[in-house]
């Protein structure tokens, strides 16, 4: 890939922030100098299709760094950290390490190795960033689908973790599986009706 060696710049962007269950996983992109990439825009505003094919040209093009936070941890670290240390690690799994990352959002995590600027609307207004939520997006989407397999019942192949009514509705019947977010508060709410309906049970 010909990219200007001696300042490397990488978009970074997540997805998964809002759903129920899997991870929160952040891409780190860094784009080649002399390549343009039609079509890209903000991941969430593409079909399917559509971003599935950017995705596959992007892995051929691009240098990419992925970091995942799981469930567990964003119990343990609160969504919004859990998010910052999904996005550190992405950058520290590219290829090699970029002179500055930009930033989807309005903060910066926390230890990066390089400088940093967060950019409002990144996704929209900066390539690589838009590469980065693309990347991300169809990640995580990969990953539910597996989930689908491994937890079936809870419809993740359909709506990917994320609060629909049909996944409240099985939340409710089935209970939280190993993959949910403890700490949301229907999965909690899920969670505490269940241990209620076993006590009144044994009663």
């Amino acid at each position: 890939m010909n990219v200007n060696r001696d300042f490397l710049i990488c978009g970074i962007d997540e997805a998964g922030r809002g759903p129920l269950a899997g991870p929160v996983v952040a891409a780190a992109v860094i784009l080649p100098a002399d390549y343009r990439i039609d079509g890209l825009a903000d991941s969430k505003k593409l079909t399917e299709t559509r971003r599935r094919k950017l995705a596959a040209e992007l892995r051929h093009h691009a240098w990419i760094g992925l970091g995942i936070a799981e469930p567990e941890e964003i119990d343990r670290l609160n969504i919004l950290h859990a998010t910052m240390t999904a996005m550190r690690r992405a950058c520290l799994n590219l290829p090699a390490l970029p002179h500055k990352a930009e930033i989807d959002g309005n903060r910066i995590p926390q230890y990066m190795p390089c400088e940093a600027e967060a950019i409002v609307k990144g996704d929209s207004k900066v390539a690589a960033i838009s590469a980065a939520s693309i990347i991300a997006k169809t990640v995580r989407d990969d990953l539910m689908l597996l989930a689908e397999a491994r937890f079936p019942g809870y419809g993740f192949a359909g709506h990917k973790g994320y609060p629909s009514p049909s996944h409240k509705d099985a939340l409710i019947r089935l209970g939280p599986c190993p993959i949910h977010r403890r700490s949301y508060a229907p999965v909690r709410q899920a969670t505490e009706s269940a241990q209620s309906g076993n006590a009144n049970h044994c009663g």
